[in-house]
């Protein structure tokens, strides 16, 4: 186990849902700072990088006494994110966000914003190409934008990408608001976009009617849905981020189906979405995707009692990938090995479900605590894992005895070991 920082703060933390680690073994996070936060609220906390050796460097954030987020780590190393300005939107009174990149010198360039007032990286490749989200000058009252992008938003919000210098509008599906999540080595983008007149709210979800999308050659192609009004790229509770694509410009995602009561993963390839099914149950979500085009998430086994195990779909079917003492698990990451990682919600000691813990499986082998695995053993506890890379490292959130957050790397022994 590998601690990643902080940087002399009291907390360190995993940047997720996001594309975090990267092949090379080098991962980034989020650490504090001894820097008072100047509104008040504690400490600045900014993104670092690392890697197995454990050493911590610090990317900074944009001038001023700032915060700064990681949001992805290509290949090569590059990296984006996004980091506040010191100023305030003057619509709404939230601290301005600016998408932010990285490059091989660790130099942060400020992305900009298409017009509006703040902006966030969510995804860069190996060719330093940039996608996310950024507010445009049109007004928008009430707030749909905010629904899209999380964060408090008086204008319309966009997806767009950055190369040769510049930030792209990348358009809709036809409403005011889209959002880019991911985009892979070869250039293609997925996000997610209102499809119609994004101030129309469905009362059975309480959002617009929203799709997912893939970018590819200047043109934004709607990837539909299983029949009902909500469908996005990755998990509804994990959101839209992180491994989701593929690349091959495979997507994976969550829909709703027609009526808006239910919801199954899907995958959509080859200009088709197709419904992955369940184990079982009424729901499942994806969450991830691996260039073999094996899909991982999480799926209800059976409604009544409500039991939910996560799962592997590979070539039509779904496996049913286990538990441990009859917790609930979702898969969050699998590399092109098969190996899968992922968190488990247990019985607690009072019954209730509230007691945490990562794992780590592969197809037709028992789950396995990756709290068991570690050598010498720690005294921090790990409550998940999010990411694998084609190394067998691994991504995880801990906490220390005395409840300070760390994020954490897992380096696999050597085999004699």
């Amino acid at each position: 186990m590998v601690v990643l920082g902080p940087l002399g703060g009291p907390n360190g933390g995993p940047s997720f849902p996001a594309v975090a680690l990267n092949n090379r073994g080098e991962v980034i996070a989020q650490a504090d700072t001894t820097t008072p936060d100047p509104s008040g609220n504690g400490v600045i906390s900014h993104a670092i990088l690392s890697n197995e050796t454990g050493i911590v460097r610090d990317l900074g954030a944009l001038p001023g006494t700032n915060f700064s987020y990681p949001g992805s780590i290509a290949q090569n190393g590059l990296i984006a994110g996004l980091s506040n300005n010191g100023l305030l939107d003057p619509l709404t009174g939230f601290p301005q966000s600016r998408a932010v990149f990285w490059d091989h010198n660790l130099r942060i360039i400020d992305l900009g914003t298409l017009g509006g007032y703040a902006s966030g990286a969510a995804s860069v490749n190996s060719r330093g190409h940039v996608v996310g989200s950024a507010l445009n000058a049109i007004p928008e009252d009430p707030d749909i934008a905010g629904i899209f992008s999380g964060l408090p938003a008086a204008q319309q919000v966009r997806a767009f990408l950055w190369q040769g210098g510049a930030m792209h509008d990348l358009g809709t599906l036809g409403g005011n608001n889209a959002v880019a999540t991911v985009i892979n080595e070869q250039g293609d983008v997925s996000g997610f976009s209102g499809t119609d007149n994004d101030n129309v709210i469905n009362d059975a979800t309480g959002f617009p009617t929203i799709h997912p999308f893939i970018w590819k050659n200047g043109r934004m192609q709607d990837l539909g849905s299983l029949g009902g009004a909500l469908a996005m790229p990755g998990s509804f509770v994990y959101g839209p981020w992180g491994p989701v694509m593929n690349a091959r410009g495979e997507v994976v995602g969550t829909s709703n189906l027609p009526g808006d009561a239910s919801w199954h993963a899907f995958l959509w390839s080859n200009g088709r979405m197709i419904d992955l099914g369940t184990l079982g149950g009424s729901k499942s979500e994806a969450v991830s995707i691996n260039d073999r085009s094996q899909v991982v998430g999480r799926a209800y086994v059976t409604d009544t009692p409500f039991v939910r195990h996560a799962f592997l779909w590979e070539n039509g079917t779904m496996t049913d990938l286990g538990t441990i003492d009859q917790c609930r698990g979702t898969a969050k990451g699998i590399n092109s090995k098969g190996q899968i990682v992922g968190g488990l919600t247990c019985p607690g000691s009072s019954g209730d479900f509230n007691d945490f813990r990562p794992f780590y499986v592969e197809k037709g082998k028992p789950m396995v605590d990756l709290n068991t695995l570690i050598d010498p053993p720690s005294d921090l506890y790990m409550d998940d894992a999010f990411l694998i890379n084609e190394r067998g490292e691994i991504y995880a959130p801990a906490s220390t005895p005395t409840g300070e957050s760390r994020a954490v790397l897992l380096v696999p022994l050597p085999a004699d070991d």
